[in-house]
């Protein structure tokens, strides 16, 4: 079967040129060649990917905490709302590195704190009367991806920084806490609302031909203390640094082709099928 699927690849890639008098020499044909010669040819079909583009969106849950400067006992927050929007383009770096791209979304998300009981010391830490402290958040990341494709399979790791706002809080006072009505809600003046930070993914992604499933996990360190540090005190300085990790699923559609020849490739075969000369880069 192998020697004759060879054949007829032979006799297929001879008859679509102009002429198979003029390429094979006289008295040449196909079953000319050997067993050997058949069995070391490379007929499967080699994946070829283009630079091209992609729109998508995503959803996930985010696992929160905060590193406290002096440090606090706290718990871990789930809050299951991180949505967003991402523009890909993938492209070879320095026009000739393959498996490169550049990423650009903007995301709603929550994070926040919930301190615990510290045996220790017998109390639970507070800050505003509160025990707890969720925050709405506007941030846009920008990344540089990379990826490894297969056929129907990708591996993927991004890198890059984010900037953010928190435009909401929602405080709770827990078992002891002494929350004021006017702060429930509200920032208070030695709230910091403005965020930033370095973040960085790893994934795998599903390609479906125009669209692409990707599930990710990603940890994301900001830089970006949530208070004025000398709020306490004008001699000792206070930081609060939120950390997340993030497991996200997205939906993304091509918005050029992933494979195959495109529109350009095309029209570039034609100018040298007409003008015989290739385009320089």
């Amino acid at each position: 079967m192998k020697r004759l699927f060879a054949l007829l690849l032979l006799s297929a890639a001879f008859t679509g040129l102009h002429a198979q008098s003029e390429l094979l020499p006289k008295g040449l044909t196909v079953e000319s060649y050997t067993d050997e010669f058949l069995d070391s040819l490379d007929v499967r079909q080699k994946l070829e990917i283009n630079d091209y583009s992609m729109l998508g969106i995503s959803y996930g849950a985010n696992l929160s905490k905060v590193m406290w400067n002096p440090a606090q006992k706290q718990e871990t927050l789930i809050l299951p709302i991180n949505i967003g929007i991402a523009y890909t383009r993938y492209g070879k770096m320095f026009g000739y590195m393959p498996f490169f791209g550049f990423q650009i979304g903007l995301n709603y998300t929550q994070e926040g704190y919930q301190f615990e009981y510290n045996e220790d010391k017998d109390y639970t830490y507070t800050i505003e009367g509160a025990e707890k402290a969720v925050y709405d958040i506007l941030e846009m990341p920008i990344s540089m991806h990379c990826h490894y494709d297969l056929w129907n399979f990708k591996i993927i790791a991004e890198a890059g920084c984010y900037a953010g706002y928190r435009f909401g809080i929602h405080r709770y006072p827990g078992k002891t806490g002494n929350l004021r009505p006017e702060v429930e809600n509200s920032f208070v003046e030695t709230d910091r609302r403005w965020d930033y930070g370095l973040k960085g993914s790893a994934g795998i992604g599903l390609v479906f031909d125009p669209i692409e499933i990707h599930i990710k996990a990603t940890y994301k360190h900001s830089f970006g203390t949530l208070y004025d540090p000398d709020h306490y005190s004008q001699y000792y300085y206070r930081f609060a640094y939120s950390m997340n990790v993030t497991v996200s699923a997205g939906v993304h559609v091509h918005l050029t082709k992933r494979t195959g020849k495109t529109k350009a490739s095309l029209r570039q075969e034609a100018r040298d099928l007409v003008y015989g000369t290739k385009k320089t880069e």
